[in-house]
């Protein structure tokens, strides 16, 4: 038997974990305007994990993934959460996409776009 770690999490887990971590406090917060008066709009269609949201105060709507890293791509949430693990175990990026069978151009690709994310979100908390 041969032991893949994609098995070992769940998307539903790492959709949880990342609200947890977004909102620590449990306040579901507008990510265009901050404001707290939102409303749940059902989940999403192509993936029943990710929460979708309405802000009452600027009508924009939004999910749980909105203005992250790991918004707008076409890889599972879990793949981005192990993409990232690995990257703390400073695997290289061409072990990352070996370890989670990925294209080495999409590995590249995942590796700058989740780094920008991590030094903007720096950048705005100094």
């Amino acid at each position: 038997m041969q032991l893949n770690i994609q098995n070992l999490i769940s998307d539903e887990q790492c959709y949880k974990t990342v609200r947890e971590l977004r909102w620590s406090d449990g306040k579901i917060t507008c990510p265009h305007c901050n404001s707290l008066t939102i409303t749940r709009k059902g989940k999403d269609d192509r993936n029943f994990n990710k929460q979708r949201y309405e802000c009452k105060a600027c009508g924009k709507r939004f999910d749980d993934l909105t203005n992250t890293p790991f918004s707008s791509h076409h890889k599972p949430l879990k793949i981005w959460i192990l993409f990232l693990y690995f990257m703390g175990l400073n695997l290289s990026t061409s072990q990352i996409a070996k370890e989670l069978d990925l294209n080495k151009d999409d590995a590249h690709e995942m590796d700058k776009q989740l780094r920008d994310g991590i030094v903007k979100k720096n950048r705005i908390l100094s």
